[in-house]
């Protein structure tokens, strides 16, 4: 592969054009992202009930997290002092306002954002110097956060995620869109948002990169989407969680492992959206209400605890804390193909072509 051009955010220079995507519920956290900043990519800590570990969650579960996020923060700026970190928020998080001034006060040097479009994310952000990156899926979704943040706020993205039909976890598409798209057909979609964030950009007189995310697993993948497709960077998060800085437990990383391709399939959330998941016991079992869970953990704008089949969070910390057949199992396309634990410094080598250096 030729040599990697860094990753330029207005001001912020990225040694390799990568991010490392955002996991919840307590799979990237300070420990895979410091791990990804200190290896030259931008390390992103997920948001989502953050701070489950900690003895005043269930307390109080959203003043918890807020507090949570600045300590995981200043863990991962331990070990990548001088690396690229933010967080990853979803806009239908409950209080999402609050996780975006958290993530500013906390010296985030980037919030990306997606499960919803971050429409007003820039109202949040004024003031600072953190850099904005909405997650969009279509083209229609890029052209309105464009038109939206250029009406509203005479501003533009700093960066643009383009998260594709293989992603993992939740995902911005329909479930007939996930069965009639092809690699070649969301290619083209992928090009037409990349031209059309060029244009929005055009008008502040700014280079807008733009990244795209959803089954990219190794060199060849990185290669073709920075070479061919035109992308100017890559986002990866599967092929993270089977590594030894990953903060998920080796019980999850196990599930990757051990995954099959025929065991990776599409799910419905209980917040009505699809996504992709590792099947376990959890998926098929029958859901009643005696099942359910019986506080409320206030982690979805939207969610109606007397309606859902269970609650998200408990299926996702059940995930990381050693309850893998009760857990609801988010990943990318490609974990099956998970074979064997690494390191961060590994996979990077591995992505883009170079040499590992342990040390």
């Amino acid at each position: 592969m030729t040599e990697q051009k860094p990753l330029r955010i207005g001001d912020l220079t990225v040694p390799l054009p990568l991010i490392q995507g955002g996991m919840g519920v307590g799979v990237s956290l300070s420990g895979l992202a410091g791990a990804v900043a200190k290896s030259g990519g931008i390390g992103l800590i997920s948001t989502a009930q953050i701070g489950f570990r900690d003895p005043e969650f269930r307390k109080n579960p959203i003043e918890t997290n807020l507090r949570v996020m600045k300590e995981e923060l200043d863990k991962a700026r331990a070990i990548a002092p001088k690396g690229i970190l933010g967080f990853n928020i979803m806009v239908a998080t409950k209080r999402y306002e609050d996780y975006v001034k958290a993530a500013l006060k906390a010296g985030a040097d980037i919030i990306v954002s997606g499960a919803g479009l971050p429409v007003d994310l820039p109202k949040y952000a004024k003031g600072f110097k953190t850099k904005l990156a909405p997650i969009v899926s279509s083209l229609k979704a890029a052209k309105l956060i464009c038109k939206l943040w250029d009406r509203r706020y005479q501003t533009t993205p700093d960066l643009v995620v383009i998260e594709g039909p293989k992603a993992g976890g939740h995902l911005g598409f329909s479930e007939e869109e996930l069965k009639t798209y092809t690699d070649a057909s969301y290619e083209e979609e992928i090009k037409k948002i990349i031209s059309a964030v060029r244009e929005c950009g055009e008008k502040y007189h700014k280079e807008i990169p733009v990244v795209v995310a959803g089954g990219i697993y190794n060199g060849d993948d990185v290669q073709h989407m920075l070479e061919e497709v035109g992308a100017d960077g890559v986002q990866v998060g599967t092929r993270f969680v089977t590594t030894e800085e990953c903060d998920a437990p080796m019980s999850y990383k196990e599930r990757y492992l051990n995954a099959k391709e025929e065991d990776i399939v599409i799910t419905k959330s209980p917040v009505g959206m699809p996504g992709r998941a590792i099947r376990n016991s959890f998926l098929t079992a029958d859901h009643t209400q005696e099942n359910r869970q019986g506080e409320c953990l206030q982690c979805l704008e939207k969610c109606n605890p007397a309606q859902i089949p269970y609650c998200i969070t408990q299926a996702l910390v059940n995930a990381v804390t050693e309850k893998t057949e009760q857990a609801l199992l988010f990943c990318g396309s490609n974990a099956y193909r998970s074979e064997r634990m690494e390191t961060v410094p590994r996979v990077i080598a591995d992505l883009f072509g170079f040499a590992c250096n342990p040390a």
